[in-house]
């Protein structure tokens, strides 16, 4: 485990400007650098680098980020491997427990990716034997070539298929990449039961996951996800994206849909751009991931009362990272269909058609606010103010900012300048400040300075947050209670929040917080730090649960190890415990 200390003293040590450099060349543009971004194709520099913030970041795309978050992003590299990286060329040695510092993340990472690759392969291999599965796909209208590409496979039915696959079915290792599942009783079963199987992959092609569908419509859940796992989180990935990157380029547009199925049928039909989130509402890191591919994205959602509210979710967190640059729309199908039932009846040039006529944002934004809201009496047109200035207070790209206001001002009846000495909305035209001279202080942790922003934006705040926490100290605790009380109340004032913190923190941490905040900088966009801050957090979270298998496996005594354990131990530099004569 990586003291949260030292990766803030490594960033106070490191230019961020040397660092970005090495890798993408850059020129002297004011107070900042600038360069042709390197994570999407453009033709003028609109990626900058500050050298008073630290930060990178892309008015194009929305790549955001320290000097680590560059190198995870760039390089591909996970955060353990960046960060001894960066120490490596800052003359620091990182604290480690093991003995050498360059293997163990690496050799835990590689462990799971082959049991998931095994796994996907035994899989696939069952769909061909199974005449019920094939005819299932066949009736959905996928062809084998369809089929092959995305690597479908079947998980039959039964309690232990996976024992015929993996020697030791006990291995610790299958349970962390969430292909077995252990019962209180410590009895252990396959996760994954007569179920279609689609494996989901990161963006490097690898499988960190996988999805299973039903077969018997009678049985649930309908889709079901691997867990949270060191190599998998579901508010990071987006399922069939490796597959659609170039096909996402070509059509200049990306479409979100949300089951695995839409996905599959949708390439079936010639419409190979499609992506779907994994259980859970399109994430702001799910738009930022999108936005290095395209400027262009339609969610498609079906018409009925969970699809509406399936698109507001979307909406809703969405909005942080929305730029001016990024187009948006929403595309609602007939109530009887999805996208799979909806493209296999009318065709791909009818799809496209409809997805050409989509909702753009800001008109599907002012339709759900308005749609129970007659604005008829004053009464109206104040509760249409209050719901929508939590909605223009999350969006930061300037110029979609003013013509939403702009829009809400005239359904309200009001000006411009009296709707804005109504609201408490940002200043869209604040001019630059100089850098504030660096303060004297304690360093501040990487939770901390989640909770720091989550203050400032608590509606930024998701419950799968607490899906990858683990409490193991204060500052953990701290995370976890400021997560949960933002969740209940997103749209307060930092001040409110830390009210409701009064009997969960202690008044110190309180005061200390309360300082922290005067020193945030509010003209960052803190929206995109987070996201930044969020995949950090998830790494040092993932991180420390694999450092704590590996110390139960060598705590255990040697006789009661089994191969694949000893081999894991042996490969990451930690010798298994000795019997005592």
């Amino acid at each position: 485990m990586i003291p949260e200390s030292f990766i803030q003293e490594l960033l106070n040590r490191v230019d961020i400007v040397d660092v970005v450099d090495k890798s993408v060349p850059l020129k002297k543009a004011g107070a900042n650098y600038s360069a042709c971004c390197p994570f999407h194709n453009e033709k003028s520099p609109s990626f900058t680098v500050s050298p008073t913030k630290q930060f990178y970041h892309c008015f194009g795309c929305g790549a955001h980020g320290t000097a680590i978050g560059f190198l995870m992003e760039y390089q591909g590299v996970s955060f353990v491997e960046a960060v001894h990286d960066l120490a490596k060329h800052a003359g620091m040695v990182v604290p480690q427990t093991s003995k050498d510092v360059n293997k163990p993340a690496p050799q835990v990472v590689v462990g799971l990716q082959e049991a998931l690759l095994q796994a996907a392969d035994f899989y696939k291999a069952e769909l061909k034997k199974s005449p019920r599965a094939i005819e299932y796909l066949k009736a959905r209208g996928l062809s084998g070539h369809v089929a092959a590409k995305f690597q479908i496979g079947y998980a039959p039915a039964g309690w232990q298929n996976l024992q015929s696959v993996f020697q030791n079915y006990d291995n610790e290792a299958l349970a962390v990449a969430g292909l077995v599942v252990v019962n209180e009783q410590g009895r252990r079963y396959d996760r994954f039961r007569d179920r279609i199987m689609f494996p989901i992959h990161d963006s490097k092609g690898q499988v960190v996951g996988f999805g299973g569908r039903v077969i018997n419509p009678e049985d649930a859940p309908k889709y079901y996800n691997s867990p949270e796992t060191p190599l998998f989180q579901k508010g990071h990935e987006l399922y069939g994206l490796f597959m659609a990157r170039r096909a996402i380029r070509d059509a200049g547009r990306a479409l979100v849909v949300e089951g695995y199925m839409d996905v599959v049928a949708l390439a079936q039909y010639g419409i190979e751009y499609a992506v779907a989130a994994l259980g859970t509402a399109t994430t702001p890191y799910h738009v930022t991931k999108l936005m290095r591919q395209t400027d262009e994205v339609v969610f498609c959602f079906d018409g009925d009362n969970a699809g509406r509210a399936a698109a507001w979710r979307a909406v809703m967190n969405a909005l942080p990272a929305l730029t001016d640059g990024l187009k948006l729309s929403f595309l609602f199908l007939p109530k009887e269909h999805d996208p799979d039932s909806y493209v296999r009846e009318f065709g791909k040039e009818q799809f496209e058609r409809e997805m050409k006529a989509a909702m753009p944002l800001s008109q599907y934004i002012l339709q759900h606010l308005s749609e129970t809201n007659p604005l008829q009496s004053q009464e109206d047109r104040i509760r249409f103010l209050n719901e929508a200035e939590p909605i223009m207070q999350l969006i930061t790209a300037p110029r979609s900012a003013m013509y939403l206001r702009k829009k809400v001002a005239e359904l309200a009846q009001l000006s411009a300048e009296e709707m804005h000495s109504l609201l408490k909305l940002p200043n869209l035209n604040k001019p630059a400040v100089s850098a504030r001279p660096k303060l004297t202080r304690t360093t501040v942790s990487l939770q901390r300075r989640f909770c720091l922003i989550l203050l400032m934006h608590p509606s930024l705040a998701a419950e799968d947050d607490l899906l990858w926490l683990e409490v193991a100290g204060v500052e953990d605790a701290l995370l976890k209670h400021v997560i949960e009380t933002c969740l209940t109340h997103p749209h307060s004032k930092p001040v409110v929040i830390l009210r409701a913190l009064e009997n969960k923190v202690e008044a110190g941490v309180l005061k200390e917080l309360e300082r922290e905040l005067s020193h945030l900088d509010d003209t960052l966009n803190l929206s995109q730090e987070f996201l930044g801050a969020r995949q950090q957090l998830q790494g040092f979270y993932g991180q420390r649960k694999a450092e704590s298998m590996l110390k139960r496996l060598s705590d255990k005594p040697l006789s009661a190890l089994t191969t694949e354990e000893i081999a894991i131990l042996k490969a990451v530099g930690t010798k298994p415990h000795q019997n005592k004569a």
